[in-house]
């Protein structure tokens, strides 16, 4: 599982270890947001209506799922238990709040968490992608400081600084020789300290 805070940099990370490891099987979440310009629905998300997804959670068709922001995130069960029956290694790329749900139905799986280098790093960002008002911006900013709060929960981390690197760590941890990127290092602490202040 690959979590992190709204502009870290995840999904461009998560689209370039699936290059580096097709092996991998890639967990295409459901959501309740509108597709962005390049975003296909089947490809990057399954895109539903809110009743469709409450519906789906009603049913417990979810391995995980949570609100944020204004829109609804989830993992499909069938799809990942599916996945994993058949032997492969399964990609789930989500929030906090998913993650802490799986790590309790799947306690074997590994999780990951990306941090931007800096605050000012995180904002620029999220004004790259000129898609969200300046409002949404600082919403985003301020709920990103909180989800950062959760760092501590995952096994390894990863600063995506650099994003070649960032990309190798990844890597090596899906690889299993990520010892270096446990979570527990102290320039780990050293940096979350200067993100949360």
């Amino acid at each position: 599982m690959i979590a992190a805070p709204s502009g870290a940099g995840k999904t461009s990370l998560v689209h370039a270890l699936m290059k580096r490891m097709p092996q991998l099987k890639f967990s295409i979440s459901y959501t309740t947001r509108r597709p962005r310009e390049n975003e296909r629905n089947g490809q990057d998300y399954f895109f539903v209506e809110r009743a469709v997804f409450d519906r789906m959670v009603a049913n417990g068709e979810f391995l995980e799922y949570a609100q944020v922001f204004d829109n609804c995130y989830g993992t499909s069960r069938a799809q990942v238990e599916e996945m994993l029956a058949n032997g492969h290694n399964v990609l789930l790329e989500i929030d906090w709040q998913g993650a802490r749900q799986v790590r309790s139905a799947l306690p074997e799986c590994r999780t990951i968490f990306i941090l931007p280098p800096s605050r000012e790093a995180l904002e620029q960002r999220l004004r790259a992608r000129a898609t969200d008002s300046d409002e949404v911006i600082a919403r985003r900013l301020r709920d990103s400081i909180s989800d950062m709060s959760h760092w501590h929960e995952f096994d390894y981390v990863v600063v995506n600084d650099d994003f070649e690197r960032a990309t190798a760590d990844l890597e090596a941890i899906a690889s299993g020789a990520g010892e270096h990127l446990k979570a527990d290092r102290p320039e780990v602490r050293d940096l979350v300290s200067k993100l949360l202040s």
